[in-house]
């Protein structure tokens, strides 16, 4: 038996000083943790916000519990649809994006295990939005943060508003 003992880290983020990022129109991130073992944010999306685009990691597993509204999450090839209180993961190489279901909110608890050093790939998507990063950077950006974008017919035809 091993007699070392691993000590994790007790991270606590209050509701008032947590750091929010705006990443596009009517979506925001709100940073909980970023740890080696885990990181975690919450994303919330006004209806017929644009998300996140089709993308894989190639080292961790990601994570998301639907706290309120209906989500889009495309899963490989399929698109499902996830209500409040519904959870998925999404292990290393499957593709997936997420959206708003048209016409709809969602408020969203998102997880990566093991953690990523994700918050400065987060930062950087607000820079883009400031005008002050370019999506070049972005780009540029995909080993570091295990952030590796791809395509989807399914999600590319998939309806984007209540609409249609």
């Amino acid at each position: 038996m091993n007699s070392e003992a691993t000590t994790a880290k007790t991270v606590l983020t209050r509701a008032t000083t947590a750091e929010t990022i705006t990443d596009g129109p009517g979506s925001t991130i709100t940073l909980l943790t970023d740890t080696a073992e885990l990181t975690c944010n919450t994303a919330s999306f006004e209806a017929d916000a644009a998300g996140a685009p089709v993308h894989f990691h190639t080292k961790a597993t990601e994570f998301f519990h639907v706290l309120s509204g209906r989500l889009d999450v495309l899963v490989g090839d399929e698109v499902r649809t996830l209500a409040a209180g519904d959870f998925l993961s999404v292990p290393p190489g499957v593709k997936h994006a997420f959206a708003p279901h048209p016409g709809h909110t969602a408020e969203v608890f998102v997880g990566f295990t093991p953690g990523m050093g994700r918050f400065d790939y987060y930062r950087l998507l607000g820079r883009v939005r400031a005008g002050e990063a370019t999506v070049r950077d972005v780009l540029d950006s995909q080993p570091v943060y295990d952030n590796h974008y791809a395509e989807s017919d399914a999600w590319a035809d998939r309806p984007r508003s209540a609409d249609a």
